[in-house]
């Protein structure tokens, strides 16, 4: 029962996210040939900058079908789409329920960390299925314009993307077991999510060492290596975080 209050809680938010990352994904192979025909009408950018050398980054990587996939999609997507869903599907629950005065859960013969413990499983599970769902729809659609990507290197930037965006959506939940409303969960962590994303842009040297650079599994593709360090470390985080959550909302006085 526990199980299916969960998934009623979060079913169209889990649903709209599917079909927009998986939309996303096949779209994005779709329009390949298109900028195969365009790239040789980009004219070469020599201006100064950081906007200039990101133009003649996307140029050169969208000259091989590999480069193009992580460009447009591993690259950007994750740390755009997937942290909105990942927040999406953490933000809300038991807390925002009693709030408005449905305590039926709440009265169920069961440990609050049970509830807590439901309620994550549940949407980690969600979680999974969004980044795996949406990363394997790359070789599976590549066929049809006449190119191939690996399965494998789907499944291990489907990894990075799941295990840096569990981090979002472990915030998401214990900020939930702070405040009983949606909307300052959503916000808060939002929040977190875009400041973390200046301080990449800023910071540009440690890039490839924070959340994003993880989530985007840069060094998968730029050198091969699987980033276990990073995987590790996000597991511990997302760990941690839903611990203290379960530790605050077992405290709370309903």
């Amino acid at each position: 029962m526990l199980w299916y209050k969960a998934w009623l809680d979060t079913r169209w938010r889990f649903l709209v996210g599917l079909a927009v990352l998986v939309g996303s994904a096949c779209s994005i192979v779709f329009a390949y040939p298109r900028v195969l025909e365009l790239l040789p009408l980009v004219p070469n950018v020599d201006a100064p900058g950081p906007l200039a050398q990101r133009l003649r980054d996307i140029a050169e990587l969208s000259r091989s079908y590999h480069g193009y996939v992580w460009a447009q999609w591993f690259r950007q997507q994750p740390p755009q789409l997937g942290t909105l869903f990942a927040v999406l599907l953490g933000t809300g629950g038991l807390l925002s329920q009693s709030a408005h005065g449905s305590l039926f859960t709440l009265s169920l013969p069961v440990s609050r960390e049970r509830l807590i413990a439901v309620r994550a499983a549940a949407g980690l599970g969600e979680l999974f299925v969004l980044t795996f769902a949406a990363s394997l729809a790359i070789p599976l659609t590549s066929p049809a314009i006449g190119q191939t990507y690996s399965v494998w290197s789907a499944l291990v930037h489907a990894a990075c993307w799941f295990a840096a965006a569990a981090v979002f959506f472990s915030l998401a939940v214990l900020l939930s077991t702070v405040f009983s409303d949606i909307w300052r969960p959503l916000l808060l962590a939002c929040a977190v999510a875009f400041a973390l994303a200046i301080a990449d842009f800023v910071f540009r040297g440690l890039a490839p060492y924070s959340i994003y650079g993880l989530m985007t599994a840069a060094s998968y593709f730029r050198t091969g290596s699987i980033p276990w360090v990073g995987l590790a470390a996000s597991a511990a985080v997302s760990t941690g975080v839903l611990y203290g959550a379960s530790v605050n909302f077992a405290r709370k006085d309903f």
